[in-house]
């Protein structure tokens, strides 16, 4: 479980105007250049305005009596003024901004390295230890963890994680506002991005590239323990045993994404609720029916189009999951067919 003070300091956390609250050893620094482009924006929009606003009423047509005035052809000053000014700030800007991208593309030598997986519609992330966690935990008769001791992205304070990123679908993009991180989740390579949090608590986690219809459900939450120990001790505690059991099964079910798109409470989302769906007939978009039972579950995760379903209202479910084949073994598959045929025996 994830200490109560953990959550009380994540509620009692505030930004800014502009930003969350500074998470992490870079956020300062990031937040110090957006503010100088910013105020430095602002005070050149505001002198280009009023200066546009003098001259428009100055020099204005209506102006009764007004004699032309002669006017120079040239001011060295001037020119020199317009240009080195704004050259200085540009080149500031610059060479701020490439020092800051220069040190978040270089990754800390020695870090602790976790893996973040993303894919339609939902994270997940394998610790150094092997343990795998969801990156939102749906449980039977609870779809989420208020304390989120099973789910989320855990990392000890005051050191720097590095997070090799991956996509086994399409774009997505890892975004954690508090500890100013953001990076592409690119389909056929890895990406690279790390932080070192400070302060513990708990911080949102987004996907800030749009990746299809559950887009702004693809959320998480970074979880920053009081110590490196409760870190370990938290870690230690996500093995879990590989079986074709029912428990393993719900893991599965949170770990490979399932959760954002098939319920277990009988509410349709993108595709059909599990609830009491074993053993029942099910109408397909070319025009037949099929029993759902262990294999059609089976072939329904391997090959998802092969068989797609028609909604109660005798609309299409939309052919967007992805593949399994490849993903899961055969134990990964019993454990999941276990998991679906006891969502017909909830109370």
């Amino acid at each position: 479980m994830i200490p109560s003070a953990v959550l009380a300091t994540a509620v009692q956390q505030e930004g800014s105007f502009f930003f969350p609250v500074q998470a992490s050893t870079n956020a300062a620094r990031v937040d110090d250049i957006y503010y100088f482009i910013f105020w430095v924006s602002l005070v050149a929009f505001i002198a280009i305005c009023a200066a546009t606003a003098w001259f428009a009423f100055r020099y204005r047509r209506s102006r009764v009596g007004m004699v032309p005035e002669d006017s120079p052809h040239h001011s060295t000053a001037i020119e020199i003024v317009w240009s080195v000014v704004p050259a200085v700030l540009m080149v500031a800007m610059f060479w701020y901004g490439f020092v800051d991208y220069v040190d978040r593309r270089t990754m800390p030598e020695d870090a602790m390295r976790i893996d973040v997986s993303a894919q339609k519609w939902a994270w997940s992330f394998r610790y150094p230890n092997g343990a795998q966690v969801p990156g939102v935990l749906g449980t039977i008769g609870d779809n989420q963890d208020p304390t989120w001791s099973k789910s989320g992205l855990h990392v000890p304070p005051n050191e720097p994680v590095v997070f090799r990123i991956m996509s086994n679908d399409v774009l997505h993009s890892f975004s954690v506002p508090s500890m100013r991180v953001k990076m592409d989740a690119v389909p056929g390579r890895y990406t690279y991005a790390w932080f070192e949090a400070m302060t513990p608590g708990v911080y949102d986690l987004y996907c800030t590239e749009y990746c299809g219809q559950q887009h702004s459900q693809m959320l998480s939450k970074v979880i920053v323990h009081p110590s490196r120990a409760d870190y370990d001790s938290w870690v230690a505690s996500q093995v879990i045993e590989k079986e074709p059991s029912i428990a393993y099964g719900e893991y599965l079910y949170n770990l490979k994404g399932c959760v954002a798109c098939h319920s277990v409470d009988g509410n349709v989302i993108v595709g059909p609720s599990f609830l009491g769906s074993y053993g029942s007939e099910r109408n397909l978009a070319d025009g037949g029916t099929v029993t759902i039972d262990e294999n059609y579950i089976r072939q329904s995760i391997l090959d998802p189009m092969s068989q797609i379903a028609l909604k109660p209202d005798g609309g299409n479910y939309i052919g967007v999951m992805p593949a399994f084949q490849g993903q899961v073994d055969d134990v990964d598959l019993a454990a999941l067919i276990e998991f679906i045929k006891a969502q017909n025996t909830q109370d």
